[in-house]
């Protein structure tokens, strides 16, 4: 049975992907990671293509999907679990196990190895949503891998699946294909912006519902977020700076992994900024050392901007991120078998 389930909205990060020492998962890390990323003032998580899951085996994102719904779930949090697969069959799949995990709505890329016709993407896209009685968040991510989705394909879903369907366009430009798909849809799309909050005060004003950035600087999406909402564009402005130059240093999919990963770590969240291989991209001395710059003009950016609203509640979520305790080092990390 269908169901709409709850609306999803606002600020809903992607939650990288911790491993242990013998390059495992590590659960443990992954829930204190949702935690946190609640903790900041976030609507929910997600897991989508920097969770790395193109990268891990078919147990694994059951295992992820399961920990980070249940650690969402348990602090009333949205959870959305990306399904996209290289197989219409496997996509049900995953979708079906996220709703049994209690997932408010799964989230699809095509799958990448094959460019398809919008009949066969139509069929992709159908099956996930009536075989697993969620909402579906369509996401093209040919910014990144892949081709572009047409317009109209994602019309005709919205046509005949309505508030079932959700949309993140991530091709370049992503401005004016937002606003086209908004435009061809009379207004009735309910698209996120997906490019790391670079791109968000356009976005906003071409009239998304969210966001869905990397887990690493969240604090400063939600901070933005809010900002637009009040439409207090001054403050807009002064958090999307630093944020934008932050992004662009993240270069393609792997770039975003390395970076939000380095700032995890940096921030006590992550034990270590591991990835598995093989990547395309290596977080360079010189690179990081601008990457934490930036990371701290942003949060001074951000100290500015609580004191000036006389915001005690984001003035506690500042001192939070800059105190927070580093995780336990690797060295007296247990091994498992």
């Amino acid at each position: 049975m269908i169901s709409e389930g709850h609306a999803i909205h606002g600020v809903l990060p992607v939650v990288q992907m911790p491993y242990t020492r013998a390059a495992d998962i590590d659960l443990e890390t992954l829930r204190r990671e949702v935690d946190w990323v609640l903790d900041q003032g976030a609507d929910g998580v997600t897991t989508g293509m920097v969770t790395e899951l193109l990268r891990l085996t078919t147990a694994e994102r059951l295992d992820v999907a399961e920990a980070v719904c249940e650690a969402a779930k348990a602090r009333s949090g949205l959870a959305i679990v990306s399904c996209g697969s290289e197989s219409t069959k496997s996509a049900v799949d995953f979708a079906r196990h996220a709703a049994e995990c209690g997932a408010d709505a799964v989230m699809a890329i095509p799958p990448v190895t094959v460019a398809l016709t919008d009949d066969a993407l139509w069929g992709y896209y159908s099956e996930i949503i009536e075989r697993s009685g969620l909402p579906l968040v369509v996401q093209d991510a040919s910014g990144y891998v892949g081709q572009p989705i047409s317009a109209g394909l994602q019309v005709k879903l919205l046509a005949t699946y309505g508030d079932l369907v959700y949309f993140k366009p991530e091709a370049q430009p992503i401005g004016p294909r937002l606003s086209a798909l908004r435009d061809a849809t009379g207004g009735r799309a309910r698209i996120f912006e997906g490019s790391g909050g670079s791109q968000l005060v356009d976005s906003f004003r071409r009239g998304i519902v969210g966001t869905m950035p990397g887990a690493e600087v969240c604090w400063a999406v939600c901070a933005l977020w809010r900002a637009l909402e009040r439409r207090d564009w001054s403050a807009a402005y002064a958090i999307s700076g630093p944020l934008t130059s932050l992004v662009s240093l993240q270069y393609g999919i792997d770039g975003f992994v390395a970076v939000e990963k380095h700032l995890l770590v940096r921030q006590g969240v992550f034990r270590a900024a591991d990835v598995r291989g093989p990547s395309a991209f290596t977080l360079d001395a010189e690179t990081a050392a601008e990457v934490d710059r930036l990371f701290d003009a942003l949060q001074q950016v951000m100290s500015n901007d609580a004191q000036t609203q006389g915001d005690p509640r984001v003035l506690a979520k500042g001192d939070r991120i800059r105190t927070l305790q580093p995780a336990e080092p690797r060295g007296s990390e247990r091994m498992e078998c």
